[in-house]
């Protein structure tokens, strides 16, 4: 797992309307935290994990499109059990700025509604639905396409986007606040090593604080303990192991974070209403 958390500020491009790049790369090799002055949107085809969006940490599944305002930091963090036939996980990504939607909307006039509908999108969307299905089906098409093809393919993309009412809220803006610029450095910290021990002394320390500063600010923040937090986020990950590996509830323990099965197995009936061997017997009785 990633030791120390990077902030990249990926530079605009030059000699392209927008940006299509389509990789198969191994889970540990995707871009950590970043954000960047252009436009973002992501499909993944295949991996399943973690993604950390502007304020927002949440699991996340493979198939999932999310469009990314300029100036949200954001990053996937992918689980190393979940890819592909070779190993890797998959993903498409269009990159686009604001100067190129000005430049659509002042030569198609016919685009102009739906330009303006997507430059008032301040925060991340997640899209489901009907419209989801008609991005994922065009996404994969422009894989074979060439770049003359691909314009064609982009503009059906920009009006689905300014046209979906079928869309979750992903992610906000983080404001320039000292508290929860903390608060994200320590989120940050658990998606990247959760799955090592993590101590009290540990994270204090990450963000200059005592521990006792620490507990009342983090209760504060986030309206649990730390140890409340770290086990809720360990669950959450083993339940994915648990729905897309055949690892045993022993190795998902460990693998999880966890250091005792017993302990593992009361903290996820606590969070989950249910032991992990319920759960796995549930998501395949139901298939969700």
């Amino acid at each position: 797992m990633y030791k120390n958390i990077k902030y990249i500020h990926l530079p605009t491009f030059e000699n392209q309307s927008f940006r299509f790049d389509h990789v198969k790369i191994y889970w540990n090799e995707q871009v950590t935290f970043h954000e960047q002055k252009t436009w973002e949107l992501s499909y993944i085809i295949t991996g399943s994990g973690t993604r950390k969006m502007g304020d927002r940490l949440e699991p996340f599944q493979c198939n999932e499109i999310v469009l990314i305002p300029p100036h949200i930091p954001h990053c996937w963090l992918f689980e190393e059990s979940d890819y592909d036939a070779e190993g890797k996980i998959e993903n498409i990504t269009l990159t686009f700025s604001d100067r190129f939607l000005d430049n659509c909307k002042l030569t198609f006039s016919e685009l102009q509604p739906y330009i303006q509908k997507i430059q008032n999108y301040k925060q991340a969307i997640s899209f489901i639905g009907a419209h989801l299905a008609k991005l994922q089906n065009i996404l994969k098409q422009m894989i074979d396409q060439s770049e003359i093809e691909r314009i064609s393919s982009f503009i059906q993309i920009l009006t689905l986007l300014g046209n979906s009412d079928h869309r979750i809220l992903a992610g906000n803006r983080i404001e320039e606040d000292k508290q929860i610029l903390r608060l994200q450095k320590i989120q940050l910290y658990i998606m990247n090593n959760y799955q090592n021990t993590i101590t009290l002394e540990e994270m204090s320390q990450l963000v200059n604080m005592n521990k006792s500063s620490f507990c009342i600010f983090f209760k504060k923040m986030m309206g649990k303990s730390l140890m409340t937090y770290l086990n809720e986020f360990r669950v959450e990950s083993s339940c994915q192991m648990i729905q897309k590996t055949n690892m045993t509830i022993a190795e998902v323990c460990y693998y999880s974070g966890f250091k005792d099965v017993p302990y593992y197995n009361r903290i996820f009936k606590k969070i989950k209403n249910c032991t992990p061997n319920e759960y796995r017997k549930r998501f395949f009785q139901t298939g969700r």
